[in-house]
């Protein structure tokens, strides 16, 4: 490619996914630093952005820089900010393909100089909160495929692909809980050239309550995955998923552990709430059992009490299919009352409904007892490190599982024009 068409291409490829000009998106390089890395405290609210420039050569105006080198420690050891493992980062400036004035002097070192970070996360203290985050991503020269996901695995976006000479924005918007964000980021060939940070303090958040099926799973369980941590790449940026489900949890020992009193302090006027139990409640636990028609349906009230205070909307879930075929392959009913109960209450109380029990039911017998494996985590022994010996679990998602039943909720969501929230799906 010519250095004509290379600009050429910029700039008629260049698209501002989420609208605005490159300019405007990129920041009034004049304008006065919003926020610097000695001035952050993780405790502290963050009061004006954050901007990160990505790459080697001189850092932008108004910016941090963040060069491939950078690693994170913490705030009180070293650095605020960083990679997690820079040894998998790579830089590159391509300044000189974007030489011509089509550009403002800013605008060419944001877009020309990136990190290429290979699995692996840039991570900065924050306070806690409610962030949007903007990331810029593209290449001059190179077609680029980028997987961006938050902590332990939480998928904010679908796969971001780039041509050559194109360059876009990506919103997100993502909960703070620890004073820590991670963006994990991976793909084909990924790329990181800008990251600007806004506290939202407003935006409207979907909270989910629930177990192991819906948990944003621990870093080092790969394959396994909750379909709440999928969710987030089903919404718009307008729209924070804040997923509290805790494996092993029932209705009652989530709400026992104090869990549904983080939520009551934390959910407002014009919020989702989700609840999908049943796997636990349906167990002789003292800790954890229910009984479907009685202390089942009473803790589930609590839930959509806390919700109805708070002039936010729940939303009843009922427990995901597990993978048991009859000789017959028709999937065996495991919850039994449980599903009774919660449509009674559904009803009773007159809150939406997503029948996830009838939906992953049609979905796993149209696949079959032998395809059906894919969505599980059915290892062969060795496939996976932390896996030697294999396993057989017909409960657990692996991510291609859960992403498929982070569909199924969105498209009930649909269906039933739950509003405002059915404005917000992607």
């Amino acid at each position: 490619m010519n250095h004509k068409s290379a600009t050429e291409t910029a700039t008629e490829q260049w698209r501002i996914t989420e609208g605005g000009d490159a300019h405007a998106a990129l920041g009034d390089p004049s304008s006065t630093l919003h926020a610097s890395a000695s001035d952050l405290s993780a405790h502290e609210p963050l009061l004006s952005p954050l901007r990160y420039d990505f790459g080697p050569g001189e850092v932008t105006p108004g910016y941090i820089s963040v060069s491939p080198d950078d690693r994170y420690e913490n705030v009180q050891t070293g650095s605020s900010y960083g990679f997690a493992h820079p040894e998998r980062v790579y830089g590159r400036d391509r300044s000189n393909l974007l030489s011509g004035d089509l550009f403002a002097e800013t605008s060419n070192h944001l877009l020309s100089s990136f990190c290429i970070p290979l699995d692996t996360s840039f991570i900065t203290d924050l306070p806690n909160g409610t962030y949007q985050i903007q990331i810029t991503v593209g290449d001059e020269q190179a077609a680029t495929h980028t997987i961006i996901k938050c902590g332990a695995g939480k998928l904010m976006l679908p796969p971001v692909d780039t041509l050559p000479g194109q360059f876009v924005n990506k919103l997100f918007t993502v909960p703070v809980i620890e004073h820590q964000l991670q963006l994990h980021i991976s793909g084909k060939a990924p790329r990181l050239n800008v990251v600007e940070i806004t506290a939202v303090p407003q935006a409207l958040k979907l909270f989910i309550a629930g177990d192991s099926t819906v948990t944003d799973q621990k870093q080092g369980g790969a394959p396994y995955a909750g379909w709440g941590q999928m969710l987030p790449a089903k919404f718009k940026h307008d729209v924070c998923v804040d997923n509290h489900a805790v494996s092993g949890r029932s209705s009652k020992s989530f709400i026992d552990e104090g869990r549904l009193a983080i939520i009551a302090d934390q959910i407002k006027a014009g919020d989702f709430l989700c609840i999908q139990f049943g796997h636990n409640d349906e167990k002789n636990d003292p800790a954890r059992g229910t009984e479907p028609f009685t202390t089942f349906k009473e803790y589930l009230l609590q839930y959509i009490e806390v919700a109805h205070t708070k002039g936010a909307t729940p939303i009843l879930i009922t427990p995901v299919s597990r993978r048991y075929f009859g000789a017959d392959g028709v999937l065996t009913d495991t919850h039994g009352d449980y599903i009774v109960a919660i449509k009674e209450l559904a009803t009773e109380q007159q809150v939406p409904l997503i029948d996830l029990a009838q939906q992953t039911k049609v979905l796993l017998e149209s696949l079959g007892e032998e395809q059906s494996k894919s969505l599980f985590v059915w290892l062969y022994p060795g496939e996976y490190l932390h896996f030697p010996d294999g396993m057989e679990d017909n409960t657990h998602f692996q991510e291609q599982g859960a992403m498929q039943v982070a569909g199924l909720v969105t498209e009930s969501i649909r269906t039933l024009a739950i509003q405002p929230l059915v404005m917000y799906l992607r």
